[in-house]
């Protein structure tokens, strides 16, 4: 292989590893399967099996219907009618005898194999091969039944992020083209929740040969018609760690569930009598209540059997009425265990950090615009942003930044200010910005709200000067 070809394959190859989902297309390109190769989904449980061809458009399409499919998911769940199922695992390469999942592993190998052997010309990709290869050493537990455990906030440091924000999407691909899926979902709970590194076979109990088991509902690595799924909300598991929650069993004392609540500064506990038989809670109310029918009432008299159990990827707001009534929900992990609870504690906790910013950003906002239109006439306005104004109202951030590192404008302000200075937090803050903007799940650190906070005091003293 001569050194250009070995070029442009590592780029087209690597090109996998840095955040697109590997597809049909791609193992048609690599020459790993042909046009016309023959598919097949057993399900023996049940005595069905499907069969598929694939397309040179790089499509499934499933035999006799005719049904073409750029998801191998896709293709497997119309095809069984099922709700879910991992296609790639499901549908199995008849004259390799191994499934299609197998084959995206050896196109990924290949990508690696190219990329190391151009590596003293292509530096930059080696985030993407340690990637690559701490993926492949996840996958290998995964199927050995030993998977990987780590926090969210660990998972997201692999690509070098410390939250779930733009790099939500690559980090979903890279470990899709991997066939591995997070248990719980890394998007719907904490970072600092602990998840699993997993495959969705862990719970299939079966490998993709002829002798494949039944597949059932199971947990996608993500390969939706599109792309996937575009999913934004703020969950249930957001605001709890799923890391427990204190409790009592029906047969203890009412005094050690009043004791546990006064140490923990608690207003309720959960009953339990065993990890997923949930008997109730015991409540500051139910207490009083207990105490004002009996004297010495036992902790059953305390226990409001009326409580309400939600699953950690539950949509948030779809939860607001029910804690509206209730004031707190106990939350399932995806064994479906009482792992957590949330409160409208937590909930005004979490809206005032999301609002906190927010708000700051509408002042730097208001008060940047404020300067600028009793500073300046529109065409200076205009010329420093070199685009057409008609009001000041019409200017967006980056104006603000183009007009305010502008010497002469600067100048006009008579601030005894470092200009560089200045505009350089102005940028800072215009990345604060764009993540609250972007509605990312995670809370804007701490030092960020006292930015915008400070630069928000500094512009006030500074404002009259204009």
């Amino acid at each position: 292989m001569t050194s250009e070809t070995l070029e442009e394959s590592s780029g087209r190859t690597m090109h996998l590893l840095g955040g697109r989902r590997v597809t049909v297309s791609d193992l048609l390109e690599a020459g790993l399967i042909r046009v016309g190769t023959k598919l097949r989904f057993r399900r023996n449980r049940i005595g069905v099996t499907y069969d598929a061809t694939v397309t040179e458009r790089g499509r499934i399409r499933l035999e006799p219907e005719g049904e073409e499919f750029r998801s191998p998911s896709r293709a497997a769940m119309v095809a069984a009618g099922m709700r879910a199922v991992d296609g790639w695992h499901a549908w199995l390469v008849v004259e390799q005898n191994r499934s299609l999942d197998a084959v995206r592993q050896e196109l990924l190998d290949q990508a690696i194999s190219s990329a190391a052997a151009a590596a003293h010309r292509q530096t930059e990709d080696t985030a993407r091969q340690r990637i690559h290869e701490r993926l492949r050493q996840a996958r290998g537990r995964a199927e050995e039944r030993a998977p990987e455990r780590m926090s969210v906030r660990e998972l997201l440091s692999l690509w070098g992020a410390k939250e779930r924000g733009d790099q939500v999407s690559q980090i979903e691909a890279d470990l899709a083209n991997h066939g591995l899926v997070t248990s719980p979902s890394f998007r719907a709970v904490t970072l600092d929740t602990m998840v699993s590194l997993t495959t969705p076979l862990d719970e299939a109990d079966g490998t993709a040969t002829e002798e494949q088991p039944e597949m059932v509902d199971l947990p996608v690595a993500g390969d939706e018609e599109g792309g996937g799924d575009l999913d934004v909300r703020l969950m249930v598991g957001n605001l709890s760690p799923l890391l427990g929650v204190e409790a009592v069993n029906p047969n203890s004392t009412i005094e050690e569930a009043i004791t546990k609540m006064l140490i923990n500064d608690y207003s309720q506990l959960a009953v339990l009598n065993g990890p997923r038989n949930l008997r109730g809670a015991i409540t500051w109310r139910s207490i009083a209540q207990a105490m004002h029918q009996r004297s010495t009432p036992s902790l059953g008299d305390a226990i409001d059997p009326h409580v309400e159990v939600v699953a950690y990827d539950r949509d948030l707001f779809e939860v607001l009425p029910t804690l509206q009534q209730r004031e707190f929900v106990f939350v399932w992990d995806e064994t479906k265990e009482i792992k957590g609870i949330v409160t409208t504690s937590d909930v005004a906790q979490r809206y005032g950090e999301m609002a906190t910013p927010f708000f700051q950003l509408g002042e730097v906002d208001q008060t940047l615009r404020w300067i600028l239109n009793r500073s300046f006439d529109v065409e200076t306005l205009q010329q420093a942003c070199n685009r057409t104004i008609t009001s000041v109202d019409r200017l967006t951030f980056g104006d603000y930044q183009r007009v305010l590192e502008n010497k002469d404008c600067w100048a006009r302000l008579g601030w005894p200010l470092d200009r560089p200075t200045f505009v350089s937090r102005l940028e800072e803050i215009r990345r604060i910005r764009n993540k609250v903007m972007h509605f990312h799940p995670d809370p804007v650190a701490e030092d960020a709200v006292d930015i915008l906070r400070r630069f928000n005091n500094m512009l006030h003293h500074y404002r009259d000067l204009a």
